[in-house]
């Protein structure tokens, strides 16, 4: 590592607290003007460290800039196998995973980012990715999946995402079918899932599982398009501390711990229950043409069993789904 990403981890472990330009220059084996300029370095990326005179440096604990040191507090030991790296800005988190999976990349490997200036949700939507107030990260796995069983990937990281927001906030969610989280009616994240097929054994080569989370409510809003649609965990600006990286953690260790026997599907029961609209009506897009229907089940692939007004029914493992009002 570098003297900065040093220096930074050093200061997470003792956020609030101070240590002196000595100390950090002993446990380093850096010189006190090597410390002073990665300190400048720093708070030039916006985090808060403050200096005192015979007191030393502190990162103040109200600091909410995404680290991999930070996340590192809050890993389990399955969390803590995996490779966390932080960007400030990057065109797509999912796309940046796609080429280091392309390259050979080991399973586990995480990427973050501050802000996406290209971020895609399915069907290549724009994913809204403003800096400093959402969660955009990436997932490199190589599952031993058919394709058929690639949604159990989906749909647990849903159930982790909803389990860990619920856990961190205190705050109940619900899950609209397939991929998308809800608070009170409105969407606070999406997942979208990609995947290279092997051609010799038609299972997974390797899958990126993308999560976008709103947590505190960006500085200019949401645009007009999103705005009654999306909301943010901390609609109301009340997010302080370190709850982006305490949430990173959160969906991280309670994804890994489902994934590590996903074919059991032990998230299964938590995503039932929060699935929105199950007995209520629904609109089903396929092939260009919606149909009314009334959402009947969730079966152990994960597929919505839906019932037409015709009486037909049918299982469906994707496709586009409205709730309707």
């Amino acid at each position: 590592m570098t003297v900065k990403q040093q220096l930074l981890a050093l200061l997470e472990d003792s956020k609030g607290e101070y240590i002196s330009g000595e100390d950090i220059a002993g446990r380093l084996s850096v010189t006190r003007s090597a410390v002073w300029k990665a300190i400048k370095s720093l708070q030039s990326e916006g985090y808060s460290i403050l200096a005192v005179t015979n007191k030393g440096y502190s990162l103040s604990p109200h600091t909410d800039i995404l680290s991999a040191g930070a996340i590192a507090k809050y890993l389990d030991a399955q969390g803590q196998k995996l490779r966390v790296e932080v960007f400030k800005t990057i065109p797509s988190t999912n796309e940046a995973v796609k080429i280091l999976a392309t390259g050979g990349e080991a399973e586990g490997k995480v990427i973050l980012s501050e802000e996406q200036t290209a971020g895609r949700g399915r069907k290549g939507r724009k994913f809204f990715s403003p800096p400093g107030t959402g969660i955009y990260m990436s997932i490199l796995l190589r599952p031993k999946l058919s394709a058929a069983e690639s949604t159990l990937l989906t749909t647990s990281a849903a159930a982790a995402v909803a389990l860990a927001i619920e856990r961190v906030s205190g705050k109940d969610t619900q899950i609209k079918w397939v991929n998308d989280v809800f608070m009170e009616g409105k969407k606070v994240c999406g997942i979208l899932t990609e995947a290279s097929m092997s051609l010799e054994n038609g299972s997974l080569d390797y899958a990126v599982l993308g999560i976008g989370i709103n947590v505190a409510f960006p500085a200019d809003g949401f645009p007009d398009e999103l705005t009654g649609v999306a909301t943010s965990v901390y609609p109301d600006s009340s997010a302080q501390g370190d709850l982006r990286n305490r949430l990173v953690a959160e969906v991280l260790n309670r994804f890994m711990s489902y994934y590590e026997h996903l074919t059991d599907r032990l998230f299964l029961t938590e995503y039932r229950q929060r699935i929105l609209s199950l007995g209520g009506p629904v609109l089903v897009m396929k092939d260009h043409i919606q149909r009314k229907a009334t959402a009947l089940d969730i079966d152990n692939d994960c597929r919505l069993k839906v019932r037409y007004e015709d009486g037909d029914e049918e299982y469906l493992s994707s496709g586009e789904v409205s709730i309707r009002m």
